[in-house]
């Protein structure tokens, strides 16, 4: 299957109300240019060089999400840009992301992401770290920012249910947070889990392999 074919069968299996981030890391600025031409505006990148080298390359509408791990010292190079940064994982990355995007005149909108797998490589908050996080936007300690929901990665793993629980773990999270203050996004579910995520509560969906084909990580 080539990548038109590859956009359509991921877009067919997407209810009209889950947001497709098209996860183009490693992929060539032609390929994203060919999924954008298909109508795709969303498109999510690891890291902060590799974005920055794709940016001014591609049109200036698309919508980029950074969804890698990112180091507070780099937020300023995509501050005056970005449209959402979905790892927010420690108080000091909200700090200097509110900072940065004052300093541009924007509100960016992030999501916190919670760790949720038991795997020790995975970033993200813990569930109690999340809500005081969340306590303190609501309080108004951060400025030029809005929080917009929730992100999370499950355990690479078969086990099906496993990656349900926490996927649920995520959504009674994401449930109770929504009481305090309204949230949009509950991003969660890559190309081998997201419709498992959508069955848990996901809206919003990060799927890169299964449109654009396996990455190729020795370029």
């Amino acid at each position: 299957m080539d990548i038109k074919e590859n956009y359509t069968a991921v877009k067919n299996q997407l209810p009209s109300e889950v947001q497709l981030v098209a996860v183009s890391k490693t992929h060539p600025v032609e390929a994203i240019q060919k999924v954008y031409d298909l109508g795709q505006k969303v498109f999510g990148e690891n890291k902060v060089q590799e974005l920055m080298e794709k940016y001014p390359l591609l049109p200036n509408n698309i919508q980029w999400h950074l969804i890698g791990h990112l180091q507070s010292n780099k937020v300023k190079y995509i501050a005056p840009f970005i449209d959402t940064i979905q790892s927010v994982d420690s108080e000091k990355l909200l700090t200097e992301i509110s900072k940065e995007a004052g300093k541009n005149n924007r509100t960016i909108k992030v999501l916190l992401q919670v760790k949720i797998a038991a795997e020790e490589s995975k970033f993200g908050l813990e569930i109690p770290e999340a809500k005081t996080l969340f306590q303190e936007y609501i309080d108004r300690k951060f400025t030029n920012i809005e929080i917009t929901g929730l992100m999370g990665m499950a355990t690479f793993t078969d086990d099906e249910e496993q990656v349900k629980k926490e996927f649920l773990i995520l959504k009674g999270l994401f449930d109770e947070l929504n009481q305090l203050k309204s949230l949009q996004t509950l991003s969660m579910g890559m190309s081998d889990d997201f419709p498992l995520a959508i069955e848990c509560g996901a809206n919003s969906v990060r799927v890169g392999s299964a449109i654009f084909g396996r990455r190729d990580y020795s370029k």
